[in-house]
């Protein structure tokens, strides 16, 4: 995502099932979109929170489960406080550099789905699979390209120099968002992990005999959402909707996507048990900073 000039990369599920997904730490704030408010103890220090926690709104839409590891992410409020304050104070620095004409690139189109969730085992969704077998939705794709091509093209002429000693400045406000690196690990070595769990690799097999009764030869979910046939978000052919849909079909009747979730729940809680002390330091970080970003954004 970027917004105002800061590229953010954010804890959002790829179009593929197989992707890896970043994480960047910002601040973790009660909020209303936050279906889950951290309290805070006696003397602002943030509790620890339990590693078990992960929640199922809604058991036949992963976009609504919530893995634990996302206790210590960021809410969207709180990523957009800071981007939001952070692009006031570079575009009051470039201006008073002289750099009037100067702007940010613009926001980018959310294409990464609803949550840290959604789509992160992969198609979930009959409707778009009838539309667009494994792909995203190809007009939603086209605006995400042309918004990335216009915020290559910087025409104000300011030297890179002066946007690097601006960041700075605004480094004196706000702290620049960071990938945690704690946060990322879990994140992709749990996802990595499940992979080779007995329960995954299970039903998997179970997923990819369905698929055989239906003429299709693959061994995981991933292979068929990968398969080089179907790369091309401009040439969506029939036989990419037909596997799409007999995919669809056999993960719903295996459980797949539940069956992968339950098993990364369980992998991040037993991360989580152990690395507790440093991941309660994030959350008190990051609610430190959105506080402060909040207090900016309000001073306008």
């Amino acid at each position: 995502m970027n917004i105002r000039g800061v590229t953010l990369k954010v804890a959002l599920p790829l179009a593929t099932a197989a992707a890896v997904c970043t994480v960047v730490v910002i601040g973790v704030m009660p909020d209303d979109d936050s279906p889950h408010p951290e309290p805070t103890a006696a003397g602002g220090q943030v509790p620890a929170a339990p590693p078990v926690q992960s929640t199922v709104e809604n058991s036949d839409d992963p976009a609504t489960w919530r893995l634990p590891i996302e206790t210590y992410m960021p809410t969207p409020s709180a990523t957009l406080a800071v981007a939001h304050v952070r692009g006031r104070l570079m575009d009051e620095c470039m201006s008073k550099a002289g750099f009037d004409d100067w702007k940010p690139a613009p926001d980018l189109p959310d294409i990464d789905g609803r949550s840290f969730t959604d789509g992160r085992y992969g198609i979930s969704d009959a409707e778009q699979v009838a539309k667009w077998g494994y792909h995203r939705d190809p007009v939603l794709m086209k605006a995400y390209n042309d918004a990335m091509l216009e915020g290559a093209v910087d025409e104000s002429g300011a030297p890179d120099e002066q946007v690097r000693r601006c960041a700075q400045q605004a480094d004196t406000g706000v702290t620049a968002a960071q990938t945690n690196p704690l946060i990322e690990q879990i994140d992709i070595e749990g996802y990595k992990a499940s992979l080779d769990e007995p329960a995954v690799k299970d039903v998997f097999a179970k997923w990819s005999a369905c698929m055989k009764a239906e003429g299709y030869t693959y061994a995981t979910p991933p292979d068929a959402q990968e398969d080089p046939r179907f790369m091309d978000p401009e040439n969506i052919t029939a036989e990419e909707i037909a596997t799409a849909k007999a995919d669809l079909v056999c993960r719903d009747r295996h459980q797949v996507a539940e069956t992968w979730f339950n098993t990364e729940v369980k992998l991040q809680r037993e991360a989580i048990t152990e690395n507790q002390d440093p991941l309660n330091d994030i959350r008190t970080a990051n609610q430190a900073l959105a506080a402060k970003a909040t207090k900016l954004a309000r001073s306008q």
